[in-house]
């Protein structure tokens, strides 16, 4: 290697989001260097929706930013740049068909990760992107308040422009191992607290074991908590032999983690009756009663839910499923429809990044200017992707974020 050779920008991680950065500063014409530590490029992009790479959706940009909450208009001027229909275009461009089955999320027509990221593979190669893997940066080299390149075990590059796009700490297999987090806070940036997200959640109930071959469509999920009683998402919901998961929890995981760091428990109210409330229960238990005297609570229930989960409330309520329901009293009755309309359940554990599709946090937004996701600390450093302190819901949202924000660090504004 040659050491001597400058680069007019150096991007460190060669996910969706370096990648991206990538090819638009070589389009420009820039002189560009993408360094990756692992053996190969784009290995969580791989990864994506179990390799089928949900890309991204068809929201218009407010509600997009939405669905990020509170710090969801930071994407502003990357989404004005590079939104879902500037990267299907561009995804068009490079040879990747894309289309959306359900209205919603945008997929390969080849419902195939490997697809697109040849297709990228191929426009950096076009474009003269320099793309060296196994090359962990160890080091950030700056002087006078600027960039003056990067150290890595066996090579010093000097550029003048560094991209930061190492992604977060989910799933460690795949190279995420905050490495980012650590130059950024080396050059001075601050990182807030990590938490793993969009996972699976382990529960204090056993009883969910029992009901693992359902899907409980459009279940509603609460915190329990004073303090947290806003905090509310709907989905559906799948039992493990553990817990819960499913697209409702991998969402609403980015809301637990950080509670269950603090409280060590965190109580959750799941209705799984379609929203109704214990009145309509039991009115529809009533009505499904006089059609048949005769038949059992669990014949009654299992009229709202799949029968093994119908079990396990009815026992919740201490009662026996098979017991005729005319015979039992009003008051277990009333238990019963309550736990029908909020079934409780208590969130204990996870188990931590390598299984989190994602992370909650990181290099604090205030220090980046959104404008051009450049480092408001150090001239010359950028930063782009999961690194970033914000992250979406499951649908698209984080890979649209990770092209958009790379191709807005990338135009080296």
């Amino acid at each position: 290697m040659n050491e001597t050779i400058h680069y007019d920008v150096i991007i460190i991680g060669a996910g969706a989001a370096g990648i991206m950065a990538a090819i638009t500063a070589a389009r420009d014409g820039k002189k560009v260097l993408l360094l990756e530590k692992l053996s190969s490029i784009a290995s969580k992009l791989k990864a994506t929706g179990g390799g089928r790479c949900n890309i991204t959706n068809t929201l218009d940009d407010e509600e997009f930013m939405a669905r990020f909450g509170r710090d969801g208009r930071f994407m502003q001027d990357a989404l004005k740049h590079f939104n879902h229909k500037e990267l299907i275009i561009f995804l068009d461009e490079i040879g990747v068909a894309t289309h959306a089955p359900d209205g919603f999320r945008v997929f390969p027509t080849s419902h195939s990760s490997q697809t697109i990221i040849d297709a990228l593979r191929a426009e950096m190669q076009r474009v003269g992107v320099t793309i060296m893997c196994k090359q962990k940066v160890e080091r950030i080299l700056f002087h006078a308040n600027a960039i003056a390149g990067v150290k890595t075990a066996t090579t010093t590059f000097y550029t003048n422009n560094i991209i930061i796009a190492t992604g977060g700490m989910g799933y460690p297999v795949l190279g995420a191992e905050g490495d980012g987090y650590t130059l950024a806070s080396e050059v001075g940036h601050k990182i807030t607290e990590i938490s793993p997200a969009m996972m699976p959640l382990k529960t204090k109930e056993t009883w969910v074991a029992n009901c693992r071959a359902d899907t409980i469509p459009k279940a509603q999920l609460r915190v329990a908590l004073k303090k947290h009683k806003k905090l509310r998402a709907q989905g559906d919901l799948i039992f493990t032999k553990t817990g819960i998961r499913g697209p409702v929890v991998l969402d609403f995981s980015r809301e637990i983690t950080p509670l269950l760091a603090k409280y060590k428990e965190v109580p959750l109210l799941i209705n799984m009756t379609k929203g109704m409330d214990e009145d309509t229960i039991g009115r529809h238990c009533k009505k499904v009663y006089k059609s048949n005297t005769q038949q059992s609570i669990l014949d009654i229930v299992t009229t709202l839910l799949p029968q093994a989960l119908s079990r396990e409330i009815i026992t919740l309520a201490s009662l026996d499923p098979d017991e005729k329901f005319k015979k039992i009293e009003g008051s277990k009755k009333a238990k019963l429809f309550s736990l029908l309309a909020w079934t409780p359940l208590t969130v204990t554990g996870h188990d931590g990044f390598k299984m989190a599709m994602i992370t909650r946090g990181g290099v604090r937004l205030k220090e980046i200017d959104p404008k051009t996701m450049q480092s408001k600390i150090l001239k010359g450093l950028y930063f782009c992707g999961e690194v970033i302190n914000l992250d979406g819901p499951c649908g698209g949202y984080n890979l649209q974020w990770s092209f958009a924000s790379g191709y807005l660090a990338g135009k080296l504004l």
